[in-house]
């Protein structure tokens, strides 16, 4: 259910970010509210990931700014952004490859974890509970994202396809209200296709956090998202629902050069 007058979750306005003499964004802006998924697309080089990482602290821009449930987190550092609610996969996964599903899992709660070191480590009082939890919290992402089987396989060992299903995972143990998920279907078969759509949407009904997706499958794009936004070569160029901007002519002419019926793999 999207959050209605309370506003968006996330807000980013007028964002510029440069890279020497590159402008990688350009007055870019867009707001999320709760319980929707914005799809954020564009042809390759166009900025989409920099405008994740710009949000998610990686980046500090150089004008613009950047709120989330009204409070400014612009330029803030990637931990304190985490924990203000942000949590992110990564188009390349970056995954702890020689410990178990679980405990990457777990990575994802640290945040959360409020016993400390020593009190964890021995494994008594507030650390024994606070371990207690955290592992239940765990446990019951592993469920949701079917993957019980390999909750005690090393993360190095998997396949492609299940390592960004522990990745949406270990995202998800951070508790975020805005996910951005950075292109989580890229590299994998239809049927692993499928199960990553229906995660997703699931994740949209049962948490309702404000979901920023970067995806190159225009079919899945059309399919889940409730609003679109577009950026070639680091300007927004277009904003609206899946069906407007399937026939959009500036879309159509970034992604081909041309405008001709339909955004490629969105015909219908």
């Amino acid at each position: 259910m999207l959050n209605g007058d309370r506003g968006p979750r996330l807000r980013a306005e007028d964002v510029l970010v440069r890279f020497g003499g590159v402008t990688a964004l350009s007055g870019v802006g867009m707001d999320v509210r709760g319980g929707e998924i914005l799809a954020l697309i564009g042809p390759n080089g166009a900025g989409k990931t920099t405008l994740i990482n710009t949000i998610s602290g990686v980046y500090r821009p150089a004008a613009g700014r950047i709120f989330l449930d009204g409070r400014e987190i612009t330029g803030r550092a990637p931990d304190e952004v985490a924990r203000r609610g942000v949590a992110r996969t990564f188009q390349n996964v970056s995954l702890f490859g020689g410990m178990t599903v679980l405990e990457n899992i777990l990575v994802g709660r640290h945040i959360h974890m409020r016993a400390g070191i020593l009190a964890s480590g021995i494994y008594w009082g507030w650390g024994e509970r606070d371990e207690l939890r955290h592992r239940e919290a765990a446990e019951r992402i592993i469920d949701f994202l079917e993957i019980s089987h390999i909750r005690k396989a090393a993360a190095g060992t998997l396949p492609y396809g299940l390592r960004k299903r522990v990745d949406l995972g270990r995202a998800l143990a951070a508790e975020p209200t805005v996910l951005l998920l950075d292109e989580p279907m890229t590299g994998m078969n239809r049927e692993e296709k499928e199960d990553m759509v229906r995660f997703i949407l699931d994740i949209s009904d049962e948490w309702a956090p404000a979901i920023v997706l970067i995806e190159h499958d225009m079919g899945v794009v059309m399919d889940i998202s409730n609003r679109v936004v577009v950026l070639d070569h680091g300007r927004k160029i277009a904003e609206g629902v899946p069906d407007q901007i399937r026939t959009n002519t500036d879309v159509l002419r970034a992604y081909l050069g041309a405008a001709p019926a339909a955004v490629p793999g969105a015909a219908r």
